[in-house]
């Protein structure tokens, strides 16, 4: 069984909704797991933040707004009065639940139900669209099998049970449609797996049931070498291993959610990164095995990020000073992306900076603390085995002229990355194109 997931724009009009048949294939066994129709999510984040700040007038007209988009696309989208009515009368019965936290004290479970809506609505709509023309599909609700523990991980054990018990129930199915994103806690209430979970939800899906494939259907073909907003001439790439995409996923490339490779790679099942709009296009195949040997793959940029530097005399053949500094991230529950260490300080980033002013409190303990915002993390990914040599001086001549805060390197075999004010970040990504590729 494969499992395929399309995201937003994949969906985003009734049009597209209807094309994605020339994908699926309805006698082929498969899950396919939806995302909410393109803009849906944000509009839902924005009522959620007017109903929170108690501004009744402006979620009311945000709500109406939304909803009525909603009634354009069902005509759009079914051509029987039966079709039609079914979904009229789907979307009021999730914008009266929407409307209904309008009156009441809102909270963030509030807020995570109505994020949810979204892709109730569009795994809907598109179950009775295959109904009204004869395609046979099972609707799978992800709340009756998604779950996540008290630390927001998955739980896949529960998953893999759950859901082949109810794929078992409707074994005279072959289509099986379900959402993406969305799930339970550990306390049974509505969650979901943060921005961009839907492809978490297939690779989960797909590690639960051992699918044969995952597919993660977008709208461009395949994973570049490069951010193609930026740099010109960039290129698919055909082949990833699961640490190189894992490694692309989490310092910038917006195709792929950061986590969703690991659910997959646990059970080495092939992941592949497909265009909507061309569906012909290779894309990109993500496996265990490596294709390509001795060579830089691919560039990626995340924004964002502060850099902080801890300068202590006492650090000077001290241990655990570096444990004593990780405590104050951990306490705070805050990521570091990077690290370098000298004899006498100690620099890393963060991307959330939530707690800065607390965490920058503490570090002041240990010495003298400077903080640089407006930071960006470049990484390039290849094959940078322990025993192979000549890349890190290729990266860093192609960015010699380019002031750099930070350099990271060997700390995997798979990425070297450099931190630089994110002013420099155009400059350095074509320049490292122009030198690597």
């Amino acid at each position: 069984m494969k499992v395929l997931k399309f995201g937003g724009t994949s969906v985003g009009s009734p049009e597209r909704m209807k094309k994605l048949l020339d994908i699926i294939q309805p006698e082929e066994r498969q899950i396919v797991v939806l995302s909410a129709v393109s803009g849906t999510t944000n509009s839902l984040v924005e009522i959620s933040r007017a109903l929170s700040v108690g501004d009744k007038l402006l979620a009311e007209k945000l709500i109406k707004h939304l909803h009525e988009g909603y009634k354009q696309f069902i005509q759009e989208l079914f051509t029987t009065e039966e079709g039609r009515s079914n979904g009229q009368e789907l979307i009021d019965y999730h914008f009266d639940l929407i409307r209904s936290f309008n009156t009441s004290i809102f909270s963030p479970i509030e807020e995570k139900i109505i994020l949810a809506q979204g892709e109730l609505i569009s795994t809907t709509l598109y179950h009775f669209y295959l109904t009204e023309i004869g395609v046979r599909s099972k609707l799978l609700p992800a709340l009756d099998f998604m779950k996540i523990d008290e630390d927001n991980e998955p739980l896949i054990d529960f998953i893999g049970k759950h859901l082949k018990d109810l794929v078992l129930a409707a074994s005279d199915h072959n289509l099986f449609i379900t959402q993406g994103y969305i799930c339970r806690n550990a306390f049974g209430e509505i969650d979901n797996l943060r921005r961009g979970g839907s492809d978490y939800t297939a690779s989960l899906i797909g590690a639960a049931i051992r699918a044969e494939e995952v597919q993660i259907w977008t709208d461009i073909d395949g994973m570049h070498n490069n951010d193609p907003r930026i740099v010109k001439g960039t290129r698919p790439i055909a082949n990833l291993t699961f640490n190189e995409a894992a490694e692309l996923a989490y310092f910038g490339a917006k195709i792929l959610h950061p986590q969703s490779v690991f659910p997959a790679q646990r059970y080495n099942i092939p992941v592949r990164l497909l265009n909507t709009m061309d569906p012909q296009a290779p894309g990109t195949l993500i496996s265990e095995v490596a294709q390509h040997q001795d060579q830089v793959t691919s560039i990626a940029a995340k924004d964002g990020i502060t850099a902080i530097r801890i300068q202590s005399s006492r650090m000077l053949l001290a241990y655990g000073f570096l444990r004593r500094v990780f405590e104050v991230f951990e306490r705070y529950k805050t990521p570091i992306d990077m690290i370098t260490t000298s004899e006498v300080a100690v620099s890393l980033s963060i991307d959330d900076t939530t707690n800065l002013k607390d965490i920058e409190a503490e570090l002041l303990d240990f010495g003298t603390v400077s903080i640089d915002s407006d930071q960006t993390i470049i990484c390039i990914v290849g094959d940078f085995g322990i025993h192979k040599h000549g890349y890190a001086s290729r990266v860093l001549d192609a960015v010699k002229h380019i002031p750099l805060r930070m350099i990271s390197y060997g700390g995997s075999d798979y990425n070297i990355s450099v931190l630089l004010s994110t002013s420099d970040k155009v400059e350095a990504l074509r320049s490292l194109h122009n030198r690597l590729f």
